[in-house]
Parts: C-alpha cells; sequence; structure tokens
C-alpha cells in the first residue's frame, strides 16, 4: 500500500516528481501556482469542471516537476466526497505516468474541518490506487497511452501538503486516520476478490487470527463440531454439505473499560451456489463475493485495531459454502436456531438470514450497546436501490440515524427501509414459526423481518448486496469488483461514537 503523509511548505517551493492543485470553476489557481497553470487556463484548456485535469510541465517558478490541475467543480457543491475522488484521481494519475510521489494540496478554505479533509482526500488515495493482480502473469494492465513498464509501477508515496504550520497537527491526523480507514477498505476487497478456492472460512479465520496478533485482540474461531456444540444450527445446516468446514470467527477489541460492546456482524458465504435451490449458471462466478459482510468486518477490526480506537467493539463472523450434495438440507426442512426458533426453510439460497441469525442470537451474551449487522443479503435490494447506496434497517430510530449519518460522511450511503408488522407478516411459517423466505414482494424487506426476529437490543442491518461489488467501476476511488463497502461507513460510525463518549479528541 502507498505510504501517506504530509509535508509542510508553500506549495511553489515543495520539490516533487507531481504537484496536484485543486481549481474550482470559474476560478484562478491559488496566486502562487497561478503563472505556472496560465497557459492551460488562458487557452480554454481547463476551466475547472468536475473531474477535469491537465498536466503541465516546465516550472514557472515552482520546484516540483509537473503540476496537475484538477476541476472541482461549483465551489458550493464541492463535498467530501469529491475531494476523495480528486484524491484518487490524482494518484491513478501519478501511478500511470510511472512516478513514485506525489503531492496534493487539499482544497482546504479558511474555516473548514482540516482534520476530515485530510482523512477524505488520504482514503481517495489508497482506495484509487488499488489492484488486484495477484494472479496475473502478464503485467498489471493499464491505461492506454501509458510508458512502456508504467503499468507494472507503484506509487510509493503520497503527501499532503499544509503551507499553514497552525493546521499542519490537524493534517497529519486526518491523513493517518484516512489511511487506516482505506487499509481497512483494501483489506475487505482483497479477502472477496480471492477465488472461494483460496477465502474459505478457515482462511477468513486465519485473517483474523492476523488481527488479533497485531492488535492484541482476543479470538475464538468455532470449527464444526464447536459451531455444532455451540447450537449454531443455521450456520452448522447451511455449512454441512460442504468438504470445507464452515467457521464461526469471533475477534473482541476491549478499549473502552467496562462499557457495553458495539457488535458488528458480517455474513460470509464464502460461495454461494444456492444449495438446492441452485442459482443459474449465468454469473455464478461472482458468488464468491457474497461474503462481502464478514470482509467488511473484518476490515473494519483492522482499523479499529491500527486506530485504537477506545471502545469495546466485537466481531462476530459466520463463514460458510453452500453447495448442493446428498446431505445438504432441502427446501421444507425444519431448522431450530440458536435462539429456540423453528424456521421451515422456502429456499435453500436463502441462507444468509440463517447464519446470521445464529450470529445475532449469539450477540445477546455480550449484552450489548448496539450491533450492526451487514450482509449481502438480497437481489431484492438491488432492484430497489441499485448499486448507489445500500438497505438500512433497524428496531432503534437513533442508531438506524446515526449508521446513515455514518455512510454520509464514508461517501458509502445507506437508505433507510421500513420494517412494518405486514413484513413480519410474510414470513410467518406453516409449520415452524416462521419462514426463510416471504415471497417474491418486498424480498429485502421480509429478509430484514426476519433478523428482526432474534435481535432484543439496539440492532441496524446493511443490505449491501447492491454495494459490495460490482461489475463496472462507479468513481474514480472505486474499481471492478470488491468495493470494500461498507468498511469505511463502520469505521466512522465506530470513531464517532467514541467521540460522542467523549473519548476521541477533536
Amino acid at each position: 500500500m502507498v505510504q501517506i503523509g504530509t509535508r509542510e511548505g508553500a506549495p511553489e517551493v515543495i520539490g516533487t516528481e507531481l504537484l496536484a492543485v485543486g481549481v474550482y470553476r470559474g476560478e484562478s489557481p491559488p496566486e502562487p501556482l497561478a503563472g505556472a497553470a496560465a497557459p492551460a487556463v488562458e487557452s480554454g484548456d481547463f476551466s475547472g469542471k468536475e473531474g477535469e485535469t491537465v498536466l503541465l510541465y516546465g516550472n514557472g517558478g515552482l520546484s516540483a516537476a509537473r503540476l496537475l490541475l484538477l476541476g472541482l467543480g461549483e465551489r458550493g457543491s464541492f463535498t467530501l466526497e469529491k475531494l476523495r475522488r480528486a484524491a484518487a484521481t490524482t494518484a491513478k494519475k501519478a501511478r500511470d505516468t510511472g512516478l513514485r510521489e506525489a503531492v496534493l494540496v487539499p482544497p482546504v478554505s479558511e474555516g473548514a474541518d482540516v482534520r476530515s479533509a485530510a482523512q477524505a482526500a488520504a482514503e481517495g488515495a489508497a482506495l484509487g490506487l488499488y489492484r488486484f493482480t495477484r494472479y496475473k502473469t502478464r503485467g498489471s494492465g493499464g491505461s492506454e497511452g501509458q510508458e512502456d513498464g508504467a503499468a507494472d509501477r507503484e506509487l510509493e508515496r503520497f503527501d499532503l501538503a499544509s503551507a499553514d504550520g497552525n493546521s499542519a497537527e490537524a493534517l497529519a491526523q486526518g491523513a493517518a486516520t484516512g489511511a487506516a480507514t482505506g487499509a481497512a477498505a483494501l483489506l475487505a476487497r482483497d479477502l472477496a476478490n480471492e477465488p472461494a478456492s483460496t477465502a474459505t472460512p478457515e482462511y477468513l479465520a486465519e485473517t483474523a487470527r492476523g488481527i488479533s496478533a497485531r492488535y492484541g485482540m482476543e479470538t475464538t474461531i468455532l470449527d464444526r463440531a464447536a459451531i455444532e456444540q455451540e447450537g449454531l444450527r443455521g450456520l452448522a445446516t447451511v455449512g454441512r454439505s460442504s468438504s470445507q468446514e464452515p467457521r464461526f470467527i469471533v475477534l473482541e477489541h476491549r478499549g473502552g473499560g467496562d462499557e457495553a460492546p458495539v457488535v458488528l456482524v458480517g455474513k460470509a458465504i464464502t460461495f454461494d451456489s444456492g444449495g438446492i435451490s441452485i442459482k443459474p449458471a449465468a454469473g455464478m462466478e461472482n458468488m464468491k463475493f457474497d461474503m462481502g459482510g464478514g470482509a467488511a468486518v473484518l476490515g473494519t477490526m483492522e482499523a479499529v485495531g491500527a486506530l485504537g480506537l477506545p471502545l469495546n467493539v466485537v466481531a462476530l463472523v459466520p463463514a460458510t459454502e453452500n453447495l448442493p450434495a446428498g446431505d445438504a438440507y432441502k427446501p421444507g426442512d425444519v431448522l431450530t436456531l440458536h435462539s429456540g426458533t423453528s424456521v421451515e426453510v422456502i429456499s435453500t439460497d436463502a441462507e444468509g438470514r440463517l447464519i446470521l441469525a445464529d450470529a445475532l442470537s449469539y450477540a445477546r451474551r455480550y449484552s450489548p450497546a448496539a450491533v450492526v449487522d451487514c450482509a449481502t443479503l438480497t437481489g431484492a435490494c438491488i432492484v430497489a436501490l441499485g448499486r448507489h447506496a445500500s438497505g438500512l434497517m433497524g428496531n432503534d430510530e437513533d442508531l438506524v440515524a446515526e449508521v446513515q449519518a455514518a455512510g454520509e460522511t464514508a461517501g458509502e450511503r445507506a437508505w433507510p427501509l421500513p420494517l412494518f408488522e405486514e413484513y413480519t407478516e410474510q414470513i410467518k411459517g406453516d409449520t415452524a414459526d416462521i419462514k426463510n423466505a416471504g415471497g417474491r414482494n418486498a424480498g429485502a424487506l421480509t429478509a430484514g423481518a426476519f433478523l428482526k426476529e432474534f435481535a432484543d437490543y439496539p440492532w441496524a442491518h446493511l443490505d449491501v448486496a447492491g454495494t459490495a461489488f460490482g461489475d463496472t467501476s462507479p468513481n474514480a476511488y472505486t474499481p471492478k469488483g470488491a468495493s470494500g463497502n461498507p468498511a469505511r461507513l463502520l469505521v466512522e460510525f465506530l470513531q464517532a461514537r467514541a467521540q460522542q463518549n467523549g473519548e476521541v479528541g477533536e
């Protein structure tokens, strides 16, 4: 991963291979850089339109070898999300040019939140440079017109510049937080992008053990026998037909003394064929991404440890494959889950809610302050919200609002959806207490209603089926494949909780 840091000094005296500066539409570059930028601006080649870039050579009084002008769009509509994308554009441009370092002058106006701006910029750079190339043998690929070999080079350092000594500390703090938050999302991306033959339940367990060793967290890993002994029957049943044993992963970060913990739950179906209710062949390769929720929770715990958050945080990741076999569970079966609730199986392709129900029941032993689960749960949520927002449901309005606010700040939006009693009526069972599918209508909401049955504490649910992965690159910092969503949302949520408790400085 690129090293992210800060530099002090006026932009014109910073010696670097590439200096990037943002320019609002219709405005001139900052005065010290105006001379170097004048040819592009006066010729009309650069107007400051959002996403526009011009790379200039010739020092024009600058110490930097190159000047990159970044269009920021209208000043009044500029946001942290646009800064995140601008930083990603800068970092990728530097890498694609074959450079080893770059410096960005964040567009922070007087009185602005320097720390938040630095965090967003650092996240954008880290995320924008991501490439999953582990299995490529012919180079990493790259953009047309790159120098020979540039596609295989990596940017080594990305710095944020501060000409104001008074803001240097806030800039450095924000950059460090952004680097840690970016690393959380990158870990989640790596885990989800791995083929299912590599990213097995045991592979996720080993990842958790590594996080535990780095940050001194307590780890509990339940194997198949221990899962059955614990009574996690949803997880045991879904996983019994695979030669890859299921795992129930528990990570505990104890940074908040005697306070009740926040529990994060992540669905990790490392490959989902649909089981007996088998999916169509077309696109089934993407079902390696069905562990995106669990990957995001593990990535979040990496950031929790790196940042040393003064909270108690528990991660629960039920991990298994869902495959057809002679001993696979079948439609019509009745399961009694960890909570004692009986469930009639309507579809074996509605397996995620079965393993999540066990994890939500397991969470009760912590007497949690709040529980947030995230899962690539329903295609219905993609139909409802597309790939631009996660579905958000819960039984506590304040908690739902907290999660939504964290998503807005992190650039991983979530939109509240209702859990009316009518949706619970749709999942009432004929031969058991409830059933695991409520029919075609309101599929995302009946899935949420199912989970609600197992949450007798403040609880929120994120359906990230549409946001955890995609077949296109929706913006400058999110590539095709795994996005890492909602790892950054969860980190932001936890940081905001710590700050509300007065445990994190401004």
